[in-house]
């Protein structure tokens, strides 16, 4: 994702260079080969070729340009303008200076990144202050010069303050302590949030606080004094509870004071706030975090990490979860209000965005918003240019300990709504159509033998037909009977989008008296 910097003035930099690139001595070489070879500049001698090179090659007869553009192995290049033609005497190449640095340095053999630096050019990085040209560079020869990798600490520069014009962020003083390690049992730093005073700190398996530019001296009885301190990032608390964020920054969300993440290691979803860490997977929905965030399986491929982000517009967390071995994700919303999960969705976003009460997801490089229908029409659950049918499960559970049998579905809502499925412990119902009203005789008399809803006192209700084969000690079975039997029915109603407008669906109701 690019990143936008505000800056308030122009500044210079020197582009210095350590080790000599462009300094190449220009020879000739001879190439002698058989009559009716054909020759390109791959052919060339590595030891004699440099990367950006002008190479000249002349056969007696023609003269042909070009220059090595990238060096693929110690024998192998790519040319820039790679001649290829039939020799048709003894060529004579000459390697001349360099004229691309497309690939410098690189992809230079001999020199590397290290043979470049960048500095900038005016005292102190200030508007119109005093330019510095080449000369001596103090440095520090350290005892250990090699690279380590620190994956559990931080470090800060210096400050900046864009209102006076101090501006140090490119200081990093080895004589003060501006590092801070964290336990690097934990896992790596993968998250950082700044919040009032305290920088939050996202590990793989836990979650902690430093405070920031302050420090909390403990008495005897265990009290915290915070103190004033020049110490930038002080001492670092844990928070309460194992969980951290796994490998997964991008889960995180933020609302107010109430922080979202998810901890793929130990299967579930997390809400950091002011009591402290809650796991809100365990509002319903325990097994279904279980089963997903551990078949979800860690991934390079950024379209196939958990996602997660703040709907501004209803006040949700959404979080998108890869579906494991399968294309797409499962993406549904936590409500605060309801504490609970309370809907799925057909998009797989990339990116989660909110801003000014406007919902924004990114979808193949395409940034699309939510809760508008597109170009004018009257279709909803539209995403990413594809229109979504809409379901909604009920579980009807009255009298549990009876066997009952299921009578009548009803629903309170707009027309268009149809029962897809009806699903006891032990039986099953046909699915009902939507509600179609007859205009002619014939439509009349052909309803009479489909299943449908009927209108009647601003409810609908159709009667549950059952689809069940055969069971052992039945007479009538099936087709032939009315009604489901079972201790609990699932039911689930669905709707089409395609120019459906918007459909309410209030309540939905069976009617079931004692199984015999």
């Amino acid at each position: 994702m690019a990143t936008v910097i505000e800056l308030k003035y122009f500044n210079t930099f020197w582009l210095k260079k350590i080790k000599s690139v462009v300094d190449v001595v220009p020879s000739t070489t001879t190439y002698v080969s058989n009559v009716g070879d054909t020759f390109t500049v791959s052919l060339v001698l590595a030891s004699e070729m440099k990367v950006g090179q002008e190479v000249t090659i002349v056969d007696g007869v023609n003269t042909f340009s070009s220059y090595i553009k990238e060096r693929v192995s110690n024998t192998s290049f790519i040319a820039g303008q790679a001649p290829s033609f039939t020799i048709t005497g003894t060529p004579t190449i000459n390697f001349g200076k360099i004229i691309n640095f497309d690939q410098v340095p690189s992809a230079y053999t001999g020199d590397n990144d290290d043979d470049w630096l960048i500095e900038e050019s005016r005292i102190r990085g200030g508007y119109n202050n005093t330019s510095v040209d080449y000369g001596v560079k103090a440095y520090l020869v350290e005892d250990e010069p090699d690279q380590s990798h620190r994956f559990s600490s931080l470090i800060h520069s210096g400050i900046f303050n864009s209102r006076t014009g101090v501006n140090q962020t490119n200081q990093f003083s080895v004589g003060e302590d501006i590092t801070r390690t964290i336990d690097p049992s934990n896992g790596s730093v993968q998250k950082l949030y700044a919040e009032d005073t305290n920088l939050i700190i996202f590990q793989e398996s836990k979650v902690s606080k430093s405070l920031i530019d302050k420090d909390a001296i403990y008495s005897a009885e265990g009290n915290a004094t915070v103190t004033t301190r020049p110490l930038v990032i002080g001492q670092n608390v844990a928070y309460a509870g194992e969980y951290g964020i796994s490998t997964d920054p991008r889960s995180f969300a933020v609302n107010g004071y109430r922080k979202y993440f998810t901890d793929r290691d130990q299967n579930v979803v997390c809400r950091l706030s002011m009591d402290g860490i809650t796991v809100i997977s365990d509002y319903g929905m325990t097994d279904y975090f279980r089963d997903t965030l551990s078949t979800a399986g860690p991934t390079t491929n950024i379209n196939s990490n958990i996602v997660g982000g703040w709907d501004a517009h209803n006040k949700q967390y959404v979080l998108s979860i890869p579906k494991g071995l399968v294309a797409g994700k499962e993406t549904l919303a936590f409500d605060e209000r309801s504490k609970g999960w309370t809907s799925f969705f057909d998009y797989d976003p990339t990116q989660v965005i909110s801003l000014n009460n406007d919902f924004f997801t990114t979808n193949d490089g395409k940034l699309y918003k939510h809760y508008t229908l597109p170009n004018n029409s009257s279709s909803r659950a539209t995403f990413y240019g594809t229109t979504y049918n809409s379901t909604v499960t009920f579980v009807f559970n009255g009298a549990p300990s009876m066997v009952k049998n299921f009578q009548t579905i009803n629903y309170e809502g707009d027309t268009g709504w149809r029962m897809r499925t009806f699903i006891t412990n032990t039986d099953s119902a046909l699915s009902i159509s939507e509600s179609v009203f007859s205009t002619t005789l014939e439509e009349m008399q052909n309803s009479l033998l489909i299943n449908r809803f009927k209108l009647k006192e601003d409810k609908y209700y159709a009667d549950l037909v059952n689809d069940t084969t055969s069971q052992n000690g039945e007479v009538v079975f099936g087709r032939s009977s009315s009604g489901v039997k079972g201790f609990f029915g699932e039911v689930k109603m669905g709707i089409s989008n395609v120019n459906a407008g918007k459909k309410e669906l209030f309540a939905v109701s069976t009617g079931f008296v004692r199984s015999s």
